[in-house]
């Protein structure tokens, strides 16, 4: 953004944006300037929020006329700061926060055409009132946005029955660069003309356009669920617990939760209202879910049924069962409050990894003895989503210990913990994305090919530059 002009572009900007289209008081603008986990404090003179397609296409124009540098950013939930503005000050933000309507929904053809700028909680309900199921599920869903789904390709605790975001897009509506729109929002499941371009925008995180709308797949509602935290007999047993399920339900497994006795406790630590439903205590649990379109008691039999071969198998140890709502709410509540109850300890070094499913349990292994060699007293936090080979493996100073000095040894642990997944041929990224937190990383795990097809894509779609620039490459 040339210092000379700098005033009469934001103007202009402004205008494009229309009434009420723009946030440029620094009270405003300070919450779009930090991301999620407060590692990266940016600076913006300016936040569009446009209302419309057309208006989007108008900003990015100009954006693309003038060389503004551009940060499109959805609920800001990321974990790895990758719609952050820089610290340079010249980069504007884009948020698509008022991009936020339904603008179809077809029960019968089982899609639903929405605004970049929705939450997903209310494409959900929208799904919901209709009897149909949008089934992407995380904890962030009352405030991340479907723009944002689609740009880091989230994944969430229902990958392992459904996929993750990109496997639940039939369209999408993107602007370009230059502000050329290009759609595609006909519903279809069967499209063979051409290359599949609506993939190239899903995962790249906001750096080769602008994704305004999208239609999704949704499905049956499930008419019954069972739920149980399961005690294992040890890490080994959550693969031979996981087949089982998988081979004898019919592939009914929605969700297969890994939680360490650490994690539980943690959570009827801090946070109100979670309690052991076992009162035992069990070095490894899974929290596991079957949908079905049965009756509920014919969903809860069958639980019972499998899980009792579980106990015969000597792979389970103990077991709740969910007997009500309630009762399925507050497992649930346990697990999502990991992260939160994990923050109560002091800070923590994270990661998002995963692997091929059957090898989880020698990586979880293996890391820890690894880290704790590293950070002597540490404690390892490994939970996550077990079932589609997805570990948050994160580490927590030794009880009772606020010494800053702790996040100092981050960097040469994360590069253990990546070197270790690397050999596993797993990913150093699951489903966070890249962000400006991993792009170092990215060209040291990608091969010299694909980080060289990655350049040439970004250099056709954006040959400024101006796309969310320091991000992913």
């Amino acid at each position: 953004m040339a210092t000379s002009t700098r005033q009469e572009i934001l103007q202009q900007l402004k205008e494009l944006a229309g009434p009420g289209g723009y946030l440029d008081e620094r009270i405003d603008i300070e919450p779009y300037e930090n991301d999620f986990r407060r590692l990266y404090k940016g600076s913006t003179p300016l936040v569009l929020r446009p209302d419309s397609t057309e208006r989007v296409s108008r900003i990015m124009k100009f954006c693309f006329e003038t060389g503004t540098p551009v940060v499109p950013v959805g609920g800001n939930t990321g974990y790895c700061g990758g719609a952050t503005p820089d610290e340079s000050g010249e980069q504007v933000v884009l948020s698509l926060a008022r991009l936020n309507k339904i603008r179809g929904l077809d029960p019968l053809n089982y899609t639903l055409t929405a605004d970049a700028g929705c939450t997903l909680a209310q494409v959900q309900e929208a799904a919901e009132k209709v009897q149909r199921l949008f089934p992407l599920s995380m904890g962030s869903e009352g405030s991340c946005q479907i723009g944002g789904n689609l740009s880091t390709n989230a994944g969430g605790t229902a990958v392992l029955r459904y996929g993750n975001t990109r496997d639940l897009v039939l369209g999408i509506e993107a602007v370009l660069p230059d502000g050329s729109v290009i759609e595609n929002l006909k519903g279809l499941r069967k499209d063979n003309t051409g290359y599949d371009w609506k993939n190239l925008f899903i995962g790249a995180e906001g750096t080769l356009g602008v994704v305004t709308a999208a239609v999704l797949k949704l499905y049956p509602m499930p008419r019954s669920y069972g739920t149980a935290l399961v005690a294992l007999r040890d890490l080994d047993a959550s693969v031979e617990l996981l087949s089982l399920l998988r081979e004898q339900s019919g592939d009914s497994v929605t969700t297969f939760e890994l939680i360490p006795r650490l994690a539980l406790e943690l959570t009827t630590r801090h946070i109100d209202g979670v309690t052991d439903p076992l009162g035992k205590v069990y070095d490894w649990y899974v929290l596991l879910e079957l949908s079905c379109a049965t009756e509920e008691s014919q969903t809860q039999a069958l639980l019972e049924l499998l899980l009792g071969e579980g106990f015969e198998r000597e792979i389970v140890l103990d077991a709740a069962l969910a007997s009500s709502g309630a009762q399925r709410e507050a497992m649930w509540r346990m697990r999502e409050s990991i992260p939160e109850a994990q923050s109560h300890e002091g800070p923590s070094i994270k990661h998002d990894v995963s692997v091929q499913v059957r090898k989880m349990p020698a990586f979880v292994s293996e890391a820890t003895s690894l880290v704790k060699t590293l950070v002597p007293g540490c404690r390892v936090v490994s939970y996550g989503h077990l079932g589609d080979g997805n570990v948050h493996f994160n580490l927590s100073p030794a009880e009772g210990d606020r010494d800053p000095v702790f996040l100092e040894q981050a960097g040469r642990v994360n590069h253990a913990v990546h070197e270790l997944i690397d050999q596993y041929g797993g990913s150093i990224s699951a489903e966070h994305g890249i962000g400006r937190l991993k792009r170092e990383e990215l060209a040291v795990y990608k091969s010299a090919s694909e980080i060289g097809l990655m350049r040439k894509i970004k250099a056709a779609l954006d040959p400024s530059g101006i796309m969310n620039p320091g991000k992913v490459i």
